[in-house]
């Protein structure tokens, strides 16, 4: 898939630029295995980049300017890298001058460029796309004038390019997308930004996204409820246990000890937070044993957790979980990301995966008259050169 890909970008770059690219980048979406809404609430995430990627052409063009063309959105357009950098009303646009702004921002010295981009990381799917395109876009500028720029920079550069769009995102999509190796998950400390790989050998099992094609608007709203409800929760806990700092200190017990104390809606998104922070210990033990239907499990209990106790669920997400909980060619399910809409992340069954795709389809259908989309996704590397 990612060679078709390739070839179309470099063959409409020389087309419309008349010579061959200089770099060629790829830099790939995300997926989160396990560790949902934990990243603001000192936990582990469990991101893996995915061979969903955007492609890049580059070339020097010996200007001060320069011309950014998007092949999927048939748009370009110039910038004068001499002339300060402001928001513009081509959203696609600011993720690119947010990139540029921070790299000069930081003191690297680059002029003009010609590039081309083109992708197949399905967009609003919750996939990070923006992130793919922040961290290929350092990622090609550094190659092509060959600045020294670590990888956790780049992936740092790349939040602060989306901040600036107005997007307040935390690290792990950048991380990933620039860390990823191919079969391996990345555990990673969002605070610290220390993290450890852990095999991803899947064996026996397909890992299937269905986007549930539904986009709730509560979302930002319900964030910000909870993580207020977080820190509340977290006060509490601290002050009968002063031992506790951060909610990974937290043993379960602790918080059962003092139930009575919570108001119930906070109880239960603190226990979500203490036992999603262990779930993710207990992934990456059953990754390394490759018990992969361990990990299934541990899926099923993550959406129990976030539609019970996070309440980040919707009836749409809620009814493909369930349907494959009660499928024997499913071992795990759950819905990634924010919630209220988006994706849900599958563990099936090899052999079993256009039966299924064809069972939860009709079903969808009949149920919410929605259009179920389907994405086959493989763990593989992060942003790289050709």
């Amino acid at each position: 898939m990612n060679e078709i890909l390739i070839q179309n970008t470099t063959a409409f770059f020389e087309k419309t630029f008349g010579s061959a690219p200089q770099k060629i980048v790829l830099s790939p979406g995300r997926i989160n295995i396990i560790g949902e809404h934990i990243d603001y609430n000192d936990g582990y995430v469990l991101p893996a980049a995915i061979d969903k990627v955007i492609c890049f052409a580059f070339e020097k063009n010996n200007t001060q300017k320069s011309k950014v063309i998007a092949i999927d959105l048939n748009e370009e357009f110039e910038i004068d890298l001499t002339q300060k950098i402001e928001l513009n009303d081509a959203v696609w646009t600011n993720y690119i001058r947010g990139v540029i702004k921070q790299l000069q921002d930081n003191g690297f010295a680059f002029e003009g460029f010609n590039c081309v981009f083109s992708s197949n990381i399905p967009v609003g799917s919750g996939l990070s796309s923006s992130a793919a395109l922040e961290c290929g876009m350092i990622f090609g500028i550094a190659a092509l004038f060959d600045l020294k720029i670590e990888k956790k920079d780049i992936a740092l550069l790349g939040q602060k390019a989306e901040h600036w769009v107005g997007i307040n995102c935390g690290i792990m999509d950048q991380f990933s997308s620039v860390h990823g190796l191919d079969n391996k998950v990345i555990k990673l400390d969002c605070n610290t930004l220390e993290f450890e790989y852990h095999n991803a050998d899947f064996k026996d099992y397909s890992l299937i996204l269905m986007d549930s094609n539904v986009k709730h608007s509560l979302f930002t709203s319900e964030y910000n409820t909870r993580r207020i409800e977080c820190e509340q929760g977290l006060a509490i806990i601290k002050n009968h246990f002063p031992e506790v700092k951060t909610f990974r200190d937290c043993k379960e017990e602790q918080l059962l000890s003092i139930q009575d104390k919570f108001d119930p809606t906070v109880f239960k998104r603190v226990h979500f937070v203490v036992k999603e922070i262990n779930r993710v210990i207990k992934a990456c033990e059953a990754l390394d044993k490759g018990n992969i239907e361990l990990l299934g499990q541990l899926l099923f209990e993550t959406h129990y957790g976030l539609s019970q106790e996070y309440a980040v669920s919707c009836e749409e997400l809620d009814m493909l979980v369930d349907t494959a909980k009660a499928d024997d060619a499913i071992i795990g399910s759950r819905l990634m990301g924010g919630g209220f809409g988006g994706c849900t992340i599958n563990l099936i069954k090899k052999g079993y995966e256009n039966e299924v795709k064809r069972k939860f389809s009709n079903l969808y259908l009949d149920t919410f008259g929605i259009e179920l989309k389907f994405y086959d996704v493989k763990i593989s590397n992060g942003t790289q050169l050709l």
